[in-house]
């Protein structure tokens, strides 16, 4: 593709010159700018300005004429640098990516305050916008670091399905069991009944913070909460041993109770 700016002086009808590739003194002082773009095939875009009334058909489609002949002849001068296309940009050119999300997920892209946001511009090195549609555009002058955000944005958004089997990192624990991060910036929790068959008195027992667990999605709330269980990829331990209520009963007796309730 090529372009070309065809300017014009002009007195009359009778008296004017067409001037092939203006620059900005004769765009300024000149009657007319009229921008062809386009291919050996045709044109694809045009883009005209006038100081004058009106411009006669003639003078339009001598302009027309004389932006073609300049077109091709920048075409013929790319061919012999370049016959046709590179099937693949250079790894240095400059990247920009597109990912569509739902307009409820541009919160959860943000973060708080900006923060995952910005944690990926400076991971990656780029530069990220967001549209009120849930267009996410993504800027960079490295095309893998650019691909690895784009990557992670369509990761962090993407549909959790139940029966899903994940590896995440666990990020926090607490009384009730262990949050696990199931993409980027998002969590799901693994209840304290849901770590191991057997009673576990205590989360940490079973996960700390930082280890990596393989779990599976048992549920999503209307809130898009997201349940895990780490117990559903385990095997049964010999004798179905098990950790509901009478299990703990037969442990612990009426404490045992009275825990199991107040956690489920």
């Amino acid at each position: 593709m090529a372009g070309i700016a065809v300017g014009l002086v002009y007195e009359d009808e009778d008296n004017y010159a067409l001037l092939t590739d203006i620059q900005g003194l004769e765009d300024h002082a000149g009657a007319m700018d009229l921008k062809v773009a386009g291919s050996r095939a045709g044109v694809t875009a045009l883009q005209l300005d006038m100081k004058v009334p009106g411009l006669s058909a003639a003078i339009l489609a001598e302009g027309l004429a004389q932006a073609r002949e300049a077109r091709l002849h920048i075409l013929d001068a790319m061919a012999e640098a370049i016959a046709y296309p590179r099937q693949e940009m250079s790894p240095y050119a400059p990247r920009m990516f597109a990912v569509q999300i739902k307009p409820d997920q541009i919160g959860m892209v943000i973060g708080p305050g900006g923060k995952n946001i910005r944690a990926m511009e400076d991971k990656y090195e780029v530069d990220i916008d967001i549209e009120d549609d849930g267009t996410v555009f993504v800027f960079g002058e490295d095309a893998e670091k650019a691909e690895q955000a784009r990557d992670e944005i369509k990761e962090m958004t993407r549909e959790i399905e139940v029966g899903e089997v994940i590896t995440g990192k666990v990020v926090s624990t607490t009384t009730f069991g262990a949050f696990v991060e199931i993409a980027p910036g998002r969590d799901g929790l693994v209840h304290i009944s849901e770590l191991a068959h057997e009673h576990v008195a205590k989360t940490e027992d079973v996960v700390k913070v930082g280890d990596e667990v393989k779990i599976k999605v048992i549920g999503i709330d209307d809130e898009g909460k997201v349940r895990l269980s780490r117990k559903a990829l385990l095997d049964s331990p010999p004798g179905g041993a098990r950790s509901d209520s009478r299990r703990g009963n037969d442990r612990s007796g009426g404490r045992g109770r009275g825990y199991n309730r107040s956690n489920k």
